[in-house]
């Protein structure tokens, strides 16, 4: 089982990726950027109700065999993008919405940092830590 995380601005270029193990991180490429379709059809889809909400858990996007590919939004139409293991059945839906709600919390410390440039790579120590223990309850 190997976890992975993203984040994505609105462009959908990615602001931080982080797999487990690291080796994996370019083969999930492909797999996130098609779920980013379905992420772009569920906020189109909600439209006027997604401004209403400050947060929005979008559920499983899609399942392949092997993995499970879960999307979160935030009200500024950043994407967190979450690929899990398809043979990991203790993953409950609530669960997988607060490992969302803690990814946007620290992402939120990031952005009210003063030298971090929004739009830039995330490169910051207590961010990394925060997804690798998250991760590591999953595997």
């Amino acid at each position: 089982s190997e976890p992975v995380s993203f984040v994505l601005p609105p462009q959908n270029y990615p602001l931080y990726i982080r797999s487990i193990p690291t080796e994996n991180e370019l083969k999930f490429h492909y797999t996130v950027h098609t779920s980013l379709d379905v992420v772009d059809e569920k906020i189109s889809a909600m439209g006027k109700a997604l401004v209403d909400q400050r947060e929005l858990y979008l559920g499983l996007l899609y399942p392949t065999e092997d993995y499970k590919v879960y999307g979160y939004v935030t009200n500024s139409k950043v994407k967190f993008v979450m690929v899990v293991d398809s043979s990991n059945t203790a993953l409950r839906d609530n669960e997988i919405r607060s490992m969302f709600r803690k990814l946007h919390n620290s992402y939120t410390d990031i952005m009210c940092n003063p030298f971090y440039n929004p739009g830039d790579r995330i490169q910051s120590r207590a961010f990394d830590n925060m997804v690798n223990s998250m991760m590591m309850q999953v595997c």
